[in-house]
């Protein structure tokens, strides 16, 4: 791969519009940035969980919170490797477009949880069951494989890949019209869900597999075989970005939830450095008596020694990138003290985070909610001529084809209005269909 092809700021269905020689204040990677800003799907996940229960008294992180702070720490991410790649690249002719590789990552991470359900990752999980598992087995005879393996092992990154290129009724071809590299750097798993793994992680669904693969091939993307490609390698900058502020965020909002302790915090953020740089922290912070702002202080500290890390990581290993034979993720890849660091956060995050109270009871509530919205919204694409299906089908935005020709399509417009839905308007549903509730004007 090559960074010229890899930088590619044509536009998704708008390729015939395109013109190296435009004007204007903004970059088409800056313009991609802004039109996810100003979007409803964006928009809509200020309404999601990320991992605790919406805000009460208490403010945790959301998805839109979460995306904001990832694209925050992608761009700067991507600056320092761009910095250090001109230098390395210095006279090439395409070393100019470089500093690109900063908005394009931004613009990625900005839209990388678009197409997440509600209730976080157990959402993803609980759609996947509802068809390996549950009452959606049933439709099991009436798909081929690969629609079969798209439904069972159902993924946010596929979604919201599908999000963004989809022509949904009534729109543009092309989605949102992003540019090929923006695009390409969304994808984490470059490859169909017929070759998801154990891990059950795939990059597009059956439907959005002829885009993905003319991305692919415009930027330059080494073909594997058996529609499998290597990843673009500005998706290790987004992932770093991701693995970063989950990890460090999740212990903060622990935090503030009182389910770690004020020092138990400071220590394990403490971890990421040696002993010098623990000396000279622990010095700032005896002048701070607020516990919040000392933890606050100590997550700067590690999201910047994170991001020096992966920068440095990156750049050492870009040969193998560029050839598609890296392995792992750049966080695997660290020095050893911030990796020692990292992997007590995890522990603990999966350990007491992951598993709280709080937690568990969006995941049984969350598994609830969506199991029945997918039984009632799925009878009513299968059988449209009754008078509830009717009712029901009434609910859709106009945007998803429920009288799609295929099953596969209906099922997909029926996963895209859940997948679209925040928390609340989901609870709501779910109240409104079992007669609990009644809607408000």
């Amino acid at each position: 791969m090559n960074w010229d092809a890899l930088i590619c700021d044509v536009r998704l269905g708008l390729e015939h519009y395109h013109d190296d020689n435009k004007g204007g204040v903004r970059s088409d990677f800056e313009r991609d940035f802004d039109r996810l800003v100003f979007s409803s799907p964006f928009r809509r996940l200020q309404n999601k969980t990320q991992v605790f229960p919406l805000p009460g008294s208490i403010f945790v992180h959301n998805r839109l919170t979460h995306s904001l702070e990832v694209s925050c720490v992608g761009k700067s991410l991507a600056g320092e490797v761009a910095k250090r790649l001109m230098l390395k690249y210095a006279g090439e002719p395409w070393a100019t477009r470089l500093p690109a590789m900063s908005e394009i990552v931004a613009a990625a991470c900005l839209a990388h949880d678009l197409g997440n359900p509600p209730f976080g990752h157990s959402g993803e999980k609980t759609i996947g069951a509802y068809f390996s598992e549950g009452g959606g087995q049933v439709l099991k005879p009436h798909l081929n494989e690969r629609q079969w393996d798209d439904l069972i092992h159902f993924e946010g990154n596929a979604n919201s890949f599908r999000t963004l290129v989809h022509q949904f009724k009534g729109r543009r071809p092309g989605g949102f019209a992003m540019t090929y590299s923006t695009l390409a750097t969304i994808v984490k798993y470059p490859y169909s869900s017929s070759q998801a793994g154990e891990n059950g992680k795939f990059g597009y669904f059956t439907t959005e597999q002829a885009l993905f693969e003319r991305i692919a091939e415009r930027v330059g993307l080494i073909a594997l075989g058996k529609g499998r490609y290597c990843r673009h390698p500005l998706v290790y900058l987004l992932e770093a970005a991701d693995d970063i502020c989950y990890q460090v965020m999740d212990i903060e909002d622990g935090h503030k939830l009182k389910i770690i302790g004020t020092q138990e915090t400071l220590d394990l953020l403490l971890g990421y450095f040696g002993s010098e740089r623990q000396t000279h922290m622990r010095e700032v912070m005896s002048h701070v008596a607020d516990p919040n702002e000392k933890v606050a202080y100590m997550r700067s500290c590690v999201v910047g020694l994170l991001v020096q890390e992966c920068a440095r990581t990156f750049i050492e290993h870009e040969d193998e990138i560029m050839q598609g034979r890296f392995t792992g993720s750049l966080i695997d890849h660290i020095g050893a003290v911030p990796a020692a660091g990292y992997k007590r956060c995890s522990e603990m995050a999966y350990a007491r985070l992951y598993r709280a109270g709080y937690v568990v009871d969006v995941d049984l509530a969350g598994n609830r909610i969506i199991t029945l919205l997918l039984d009632k919204l799925i009878d009513a694409v299968m059988h449209p001529e009754r008078n509830y299906s009717q009712l029901l089908l009434n609910k859709f935005p106009q945007q998803y084809d429920v009288h799609a020709p295929s099953l596969f399509e209906k099922v997909q417009a029926v996963l895209d209005h859940i997948s679209a839905m925040t928390d609340v308007y989901a609870l709501n549903l779910y109240r409104q269909l079992n007669g609990i509730a009644l809607p408000t004007v």
